[in-house]
């Protein structure tokens, strides 16, 4: 314990207040440690890990609930160690986000050398930066290896499933090797990108690092030979002799009581990919899926669509990659149709008023300065007031409970040579038609050059998408959004003859209006009720004023 103590610049002063019991901080020696401080006591194996940890002398083994590991502990004084950290978690930071990464979110661990070719270094994860992500690109490195790093620094710009995001550091040190270089594509989350040390001295033993893999796969690699260490080298040698009788038991293990045993790492890859858990056989201990057989599938999965697509002769064709974001708005657009229960609403509003009115508002604008209003943001102050008439529309599916919300924000589809965004427009139904506009123009202009903050896009609770003014579609029904309830589709304004006064017929403007709903929120009566009243606001459009 000496020795790691004096490996560590930050420990060096903790010899002599080793077993104090008003604090301690929990060291856990495995690959995907994380620091846990208490107050009050000295950090035990009950306050830990439950009745699964034991005491030896002055430190104390626990065993990890998941891996089986016996992982060991020390405790030292929080008084003296203030502001140090035995196993450090780099804080990671995105431009707009108001909150540090928690382990779950970013792998970044304090790696203790048993050799004095690697000196204690951090190990940057890539971060989650929306609540979708599963995997990033890495757009470009602002910092170079060698260089200096301070708190607010921005280290690389990361593409992640909604926009490119920038990565700050907030702590001091050097970056020493960057192991995901610029234009790195799909790198899972947790996967290591980079390395940075605390003394410049350091940088160069880290010329040659390479990463072998991300820490979350690291972990299971590492718990398997210490939970069972012979165990699976006999299960290689049966199926090698006797495949059938494994098969068998593997099936019976893994579906005894009718249920799946996985690995909660298996479980998540499954569902983000969709991948039906039953249809595999787990290579794990009793037949337990792993993260491995997930990937397996996946893998021969699409050696499968490419050799079908390479079967059809004679075609000529270029292959486009998707980028992040036309790939989660695949899975989600995919998600919705299959798990919401859509149905549609379409009502026609004669919009002549409605046009009158931005017509003598428009003035007024180019005299003050501000940007012209357009027909869409008259339509998105008319949905947010209809939002607000009839808050029941404002809401999302939460299985357990339906969930309403207070504020009334807009997200706006803006299609980009990038994809498509939905920037949001946040309590719409308070602002005015000038301030609506000129939002939607800067947000608008922020996809186009791909540089929105996640600010920008999260948080709505119900979509617009207006397809009739820049491409003249009639009418088209959208696809809910989720978690919201309801998109509105809408279409272009034409002419029609209608009957006037006194047996008369007049030409009259009508703009077609489709309201998408989620039936599990949403009744038929209820999105009748909202299609009324934004019928009301875009034919009697001074009421929005009022």
């Amino acid at each position: 314990m000496a020795l790691l103590l004096r490996h560590s610049r930050k420990l060096r002063r903790v010899h002599g207040v080793l077993d104090w019991e008003r604090g301690s901080i929990a060291r856990n020696f495995s690959a995907s440690a994380c620091s846990a401080a208490a107050k009050g006591e000295a950090v035990s194996s009950s306050g830990v890990h439950g009745e699964c940890g034991k005491k030896v002398g002055s430190s104390s083994i626990f065993q990890d609930r998941q891996s089986g590991k016996d992982l060991h502990t020390f405790k030292v004084s929080l008084r003296e160690a203030r502001g140090s950290y035995s196993s450090k978690q780099m804080p990671i930071a995105a431009t707009g986000v108001n909150s540090l990464f928690s382990c779950g979110q970013v792998v970044s661990a304090r790696h203790f050398s048993s050799g004095a070719d690697l000196p204690p270094h951090e190990a940057i994860g890539m971060p989650s930066l929306s609540p979708t992500m599963t995997e990033g690109n890495i757009a470009r490195w602002v910092k170079k290896e060698g260089d200096k790093v301070s708190p607010g620094e921005v280290l690389c710009e990361v593409e992640t499933d909604k926009a490119t995001v920038e990565m700050e550091c907030m702590e001091e040190g050097y970056l020493a090797k960057i192991v995901c270089g610029d234009g790195a594509k799909e790198i899972k989350v947790g996967e290591i990108i980079c390395i940075t040390v605390e003394e410049e001295g350091d940088i160069e033993k880290f010329k040659d690092y390479k990463a072998s893999s991300s820490p979350s796969a690291a972990a299971p690699a590492e718990s398997k030979p210490q939970s069972e260490p012979v165990q699976p080298k006999e299960e290689k040698k049966e199926v090698s002799k006797a495949p059938e009788p494994t098969a068998t038991k593997t099936e019976e293990s893994s579906q005894s009581g009718d249920r799946l045993f996985s690995s909660p790492v298996a479980r998540k890859l499954a569902e983000d990919n969709n991948v039906p858990l039953s249809s595999l056989k787990g290579t794990g201990p009793d037949g337990r899926i792993l993260k491995a057989d997930i990937e397996d599938y996946l893998s021969s999965a699409s050696k499968g669509s490419k050799k079908e697509a390479a079967a059809a002769p004679g075609l000529g064709y270029v292959d486009l990659p998707n980028t992040q974001i036309r790939k989660v708005t695949a899975n989600r657009l995919l998600q919705s149709k299959q798990t919401i229960p859509h149905y549609y609403l379409t009502v026609d509003s004669r919009v002549d008023k409605l046009i009158k009115l931005r017509s003598e508002l428009n003035p007024m604008q180019d005299a003050s300065g501000g940007k012209k209003i357009s027909i869409n943001d008259l339509v998105i102050k008319a949905a947010a007031l209809a939002l607000r008439k009839v808050p029941a529309c404002n809401s999302s599916w939460m299985n357990d409970f339906i969930r309403q919300y207070h504020n009334v924000n807009i997200n706006v589809a803006v299609q980009t040579e990038h994809g498509l965004f939905v920037p949001v427009v946040r309590d719409a139904d308070k602002k005015g038609l000038a301030t609506i506009a000129d939002e939607v123009k800067q947000l608008a202009l922020r996809a186009r050059d791909n540089s929105l903050k996640p600010e920008d896009y999260e948080g709505g609770t119900f979509t617009v998408s207006n397809l009739g003014g820049p491409f003249g579609i009639k009418q088209f029904c959208a696809i809910v959004n989720p978690p919201q309830s309801a998109i509105l589709a809408i279409g272009s304004a034409e002419k029609r003859v209608v009957p006037g006064v006194e047996g008369q017929f007049e030409v009259g403007s009508f703009m077609s209006a489709t309201l998408s709903c989620d039936h599990r929120v949403i009744d038929g009566a209820m999105g009748a009720e909202w299609l009324k009243a934004f019928k009301s606001y875009l034919e009697n459009p001074t009421t929005m004023l009022l």
